[in-house]
This record gives structure tokens, sequence and C-alpha cells, in this order.
């Protein structure tokens, strides 16, 4: 980096703090949601000095109130490709392949998101891209219409282009540039109310999908919802009511533990908000579209694919037993139903960590610094007392989980059947790079820590 250089970290870290003073703006109701959440998380670490103590020891706590993740749902591929390269200049790479066909939604999508420990702890700011699958419409005619207006939009100011090419091209930005860079590209996120179609095609979309319609109509994807993450999710949820705020019935995710796993969601529902369609006299009429709404994340350990396998085992039974509905009548019973499944994961970390289900970090305990003599593996020096371990947190994302978070503010109407076809080489040929493998990373940071501890001991040894 050049000396005039602002980092990449600098610059997420002020795009973030924008982003939330423009989505406060736009939605109060985020305003609210942030408050409370700062409210459960303060008085979840004065009840709990020991989380509070293990998050300070592993450089955890401070993060806890800059986190956010937000989302964006793309149309074409030129428009992921140059999403990455806006992304890339404040550090954000793209994580992990998520088909959500699957789950009765037309896109696939990855996370942009820092990488490294550092950067993380710096600013965890993660953005989930979707890009719409204009080959799952049936409607051949309706596949061309949209692809024919989704064509003609550019989403980027002329100066977010610059900025991001004088980016490459000098590895970096000034205090300066970084600036403009975040004004222009904030733009792009930026919500509008005039629409890209009439009414008459925006229904057609609408008919066809609520996302569909969301995707094609505006001049630009708007970022649909910016989540805080919150220490303890069940009690934001039961206070939303009381801060004027109607939660969706059910948590996505797994169930309420001890020892959090992978990745815990709520949200508010999304706002019917008033739009103009230019019709055939060239007149604005006056509409309504829904998108945006307001989440809320708890995040727990990361799984490895034993784990992941387990968990996903785990919610496909509990789901066969009770389908969550959007409109959340039968919440009760799912929730029941998810909390007996469950109950074959363990739920304390020497467990998780004994079979084998989630991934930690190592460091010496202060018995383990002071060590003379040591030998044997990671699981022996645990069990003398010279090495501890802690959770490595989740970073990504469930696409079950995002599904039912669309759905339940899309209505039930939205929960529509596709054809299952993931597709992550033709995702990454659009995007112009491959998706980083969140195992492989996770599993990197977990044998790194090992190693770290092993040389350290060893060197104490020599030292003696």
């Amino acid at each position: 980096m050049k000396p005039d250089h602002i980092s990449t970290s600098d610059i997420r870290s002020a795009f973030s703090a924008a982003m939330s003073a423009m989505y406060r703006e736009e939605v109060p109701a985020y305003g609210t949601l942030m408050e409370l959440v700062g409210r459960v998380n303060d008085e979840t670490l004065a009840a709990q000095p020991q989380l509070k103590e293990r998050l300070e020891a592993t450089d955890y706590l401070d993060r806890i109130s800059e986190e956010r993740h937000g989302a964006i749902r793309l149309g074409t591929a030129a428009e992921l490709a140059m999403m990455a390269r806006v992304f890339a200049v404040m550090g954000m790479y793209p994580v992990g392949y998520y088909d959500l066909s699957t789950a009765g939604v037309p896109v696939h999508s990855t996370a942009f998101r820092p990488i490294s420990d550092a950067e993380l702890k710096r600013n965890p700011f993660r953005v989930f891209t979707s890009l719409l699958r204009l080959d799952l419409i049936a409607d051949e005619d309706l596949r061309k219409a949209a692809a024919d207006i989704l064509a003609k939009r550019r989403i980027f100011t002329e100066g977010a282009v610059a900025l991001t090419e004088k980016a490459e091209r000098h590895g970096g930005l000034t205090m300066a540039d970084a600036g403009r860079f975040i004004d222009e590209v904030l733009e792009t996120f930026r919500w509008h109310d005039e629409a890209n179609v009439d009414a008459g095609m925006y229904h057609r979309l609408h008919d066809a999908h609520r996302l569909i319609a969301d995707v094609v109509s505006f001049k630009g994807p708007h970022i649909n919802h910016l989540t805080p993450r919150t220490l303890d999710i069940d009690r934001v949820q039961a206070l939303m009511p009381d801060y004027d705020i109607a939660p969706k019935a059910v948590v996505e995710g797994p169930p309420t533990r001890n020892c959090p796993i992978l990745l815990r969601q709520t949200s508010f529902k999304a706002l019917e908000e008033p739009v103009s369609f230019r019709n055939a006299d060239d007149v604005w009429e006056a509409g309504s579209h829904t998108a945006r709404f307001g989440e809320i994340e708890q995040r727990g350990i990361a799984l490895t694919p034993k784990g992941r396998a387990l968990y996903d085992r785990l919610l496909d039974q509990s789901r066969k037993i009770v389908r969550p509905a959007a409109d959340g009548s039968n919440a009760r019973d799912y929730g029941a139903a998810l909390a007996e499944s469950f109950a074959e994961f363990p739920d304390d970390w020497a467990a998780i960590r004994a079979e084998g289900l989630g991934y930690f970090t190592y460091s010496l305990t202060a018995k383990g610094k002071t060590a003379a003599t040591s030998r044997g593996d990671i699981d022996t020096l645990i069990e003398q007392g010279l090495v501890q371990f802690d959770p490595i947190v989740y970073e990504d994302f469930l696409p079950v989980s995002a599904a039912g978070i669309f759905q339940s503010n899309l209505g039930d109407g939205a929960q529509q059947e596709f054809v299952a076809s993931p597709n992550q080489q033709r995702f990454e040929a659009d995007l112009g790079m491959k998706v980083l493998n969140e195992f492989d990373h996770y599993a990197g940071i977990e044998q790194a820590s090992i190693d770290a501890c092993l040389r350290a001991l060893s060197k104490q040894d020599a030292a003696e």
C-alpha cells in the first residue's frame, strides 16, 4: 500500500457506516432496531461476564457493535462482475455459493466479505449478493422482456466505475478519492421510487415471482436490508413488539442452544412503499412495492462438513414433521419439532470439538505460556491445561434461512416451485472469479492456530 493510500478496512468501515446512516434515514424502523439490539447486547454481556471475558480475549468484543450484513439482488452478469470489482476495493471477496432455487427463490448467490482474521476483527461487513436466474422464468416472452429491461439500465455511476478503475491501477485510493468512491457507490444502493417499467409489466413480473419484480423493475438494486448482530436473538424477538416492531413468527436456523451454531435470523415485515410507474402517455401513476425489511442475526460456531451434514439432516427432519408457514400459524409446533430434532446435536463445546463437528481456534493458557516442557498432540496439550480452544465464528450464510427470510417478507404467494438447478460454474463465470470454499477457509484458520501453539511451546522447550 502506498503511503498516501487508505487501507481497504478503513474504506469498508466508512462505507458500512455510510450505508447504515442512509438506510436509517430511508427506513426509520432500522434505527429503532439498532437501539433494541444495542440494549440486548449490553444486558447480555452484563449478565454473562464469562462470555464478555472470552470475547475480549479473542478480540471479538469490539466488532459486535460494528457488525452489519446487507443484501442486494442483481439482474445481470455484468452487474455482478462489476460489483465484485467494487467490493474488492473495500477488501471484500466472494465466499461460498448458495443455490436458492431449491427453496423456491429464483436466484443464486455469494457473500462478499473480508477474509483474514485481522480484517474481520477490524470490520466484518458482508453483503449477501444474489443474481437473478432469468432461466428459471417459465414464460419465454416475459423472460426476454425482463432481459431487455435489465440490459438498458446502468446501476453504477460513471464516478464509481472511474474510481474503481483508479484503485485497480494504483493498488488503492487516497483518503480524498476513497470519500468520493463511497459517495458514488452509495448511489447504487439507494432507494429509487420511480420504476423502470409500466404498471402492467410490473404486475406481470410480480405474478411470475415478487422477487423478479423487485430486481427488474427499478433503476438499481437498492439495499433490501441491513442486519445488526445480537448476542441473544430470542430476547430481541420477544422485545420487538415493545418497540412497535412486528417480528416474523419463526426465527430461521437452529433452535435456542447453550452453544450457538451457525446462524439464527429474524426480521420485521417488509414495508409497503409508494412507487410510481410511467404509463403509455408518459405520465407517472401511483403504485406500491414491497421489498425492504429489517433483519437481526445471532452468529454461532462454524461447522465442519460433518457438523454441517448433521445440521442439514436435523433441519430437514424437523421440516418433515412441521414445515413453517409464512404467516406463522404453526410457529409453536415448528419450534417444538426443531428443538426435538436438534436434541441429537451436542450442546457443549468439548463434545462438539471431540466429535469433529465444529471449527476452533487454539491458544496457550496462562500455564502454557510458562510451561518448561511440553509433549504430545493438541488433545494431550489440552488435557495438560497448556492449550485452550474457542469457537470460530460462522461468517457466512444458510440458503434455507435466507429463503425463509425472503419468503416471510414476500408472502405465501412467493413460495413457488422451481426446478432445483444449482450452477456454480455458471455463477463463477458471470462473477469473473472463483468463490472461496468456506470449509477450506475455516479449516485453514484452525490449523494455523494449532501450528502457532505448537511452535510457541517448541520454542519454550528449546529455551530450557
